[in-house]
């Protein structure tokens, strides 16, 4: 799961990503387009195409993990605007659940299992997982301009058709929908109400101690020397990090600063919905056909 990127696209992904909380409200002029989906509906269906990517491999006589290493309540990501006290009580902004994650990665029994086949097994466990060397390339162009690419083939494509139906169409729209900050970021930060907003929560954050102009500031002062458990200092550094965390949700409460940040970027992408709007709805579209597939291929994370 990505973390908090303390940038323009960082605040802006409190909505266009898709990876809205449950308790967000629905736009009312958006109640007949489909609904993005929650963070904890993506992650189920990442865990399905996981799972169902490892008994593809497994057909074609290979052994895959799944990474479920974090509980639900670990996954949850960390944004520009987190008002989750109880969380932030917990984990701070997610450094030590960064770290760990980043450990686990570097253990990933795929790899190591791969390094240990033959070069002609290797080449067959390639083949069978993404469509090795014969894998098609599929392109989608962004809104703000350039193309990406993919390659896909293999489990990976199986299981995304399994999914999404369409492997070629999702790419294209999740690219254009999960860009198009590009086109409004800028604007949408100078924007009179969120300015605001921010500066309310900044207020806020004063009265606590916590002297920091936005979110931003606030996680780069403190998200710095805590790692895992047992480091110099990680300890006081955690500490450190909770504390401000605690302010900062407190105060994104207080100051409605999701909420508006939410309304204003939805305003901003309203305005592009005559050139992406079928790209957005596309995109909400086989997300939630994903969604529905995975609620029958995997649980819920506990």
């Amino acid at each position: 799961m990505r973390r908090v990127l303390l940038t323009v696209g960082a605040l802006v992904a409190v909505l266009v990503t898709g990876c809205a909380d449950r308790a967000d409200p629905a736009p009312r002029e958006a109640a007949a387009r489909p609904e993005a989906l929650t963070w904890q509906q993506e992650l189920r269906v990442a865990d399905a195409q996981q799972r169902l990517t490892r008994q593809c491999m497994r057909r074609h006589g290979f052994t895959y993990w799944e990474d479920l290493g974090l509980t639900l309540r670990e996954s949850r990501p960390v944004r520009y605007v987190q008002d989750d006290v109880a969380w932030a009580r917990t984990y701070g902004y997610g450094s030590r659940i960064e770290a760990e994650s980043a450990r686990v990665r570097e253990r990933n029994p795929n790899g190591t299992y791969r390094q240990g086949l033959s070069p002609a097994r290797r080449a067959a466990f390639d083949a069978a997982l993404d469509g090795g060397d014969s894998a098609r390339l599929l392109t989608a162009a962004l809104p703000g301009g350039g193309t990406m690419r993919k390659r896909i083939g293999g489990c990976s494509e199986e299981a995304e058709r399994t999914l999404y139906g369409d492997p070629a169409a999702w790419f294209r729209a999740s690219k254009t929908a999960t860009n198009l900050t590009s086109l409004y970021g800028e604007r949408l930060m100078k924007d009179r109400r969120l300015k605001a907003a921010i500066r309310a929560w900044a207020r806020c954050m004063r009265a606590a101690q916590q002297p920091y102009a936005d979110p931003a500031a606030a996680r780069d002062a403190v998200r710095t020397g805590t790692g895992l458990p047992g480091g110099a200092g990680s300890d006081e550094a955690f500490a450190a990090e909770r504390e401000t965390a605690v302010a900062d949700a407190a105060c994104a409460r207080r100051s409605s600063l999701r909420a508006v940040a939410t309304a204003r970027e939805t305003y901003y992408q309203d305005r592009l919905r005559d050139r992406f709007g079928e790209d957005l709805d596309t995109y909400r579209r086989l997300g939630q056909r994903a969604y529905d597939r995975a609620v029958h291929i995997v649980p819920e994370r506990n």
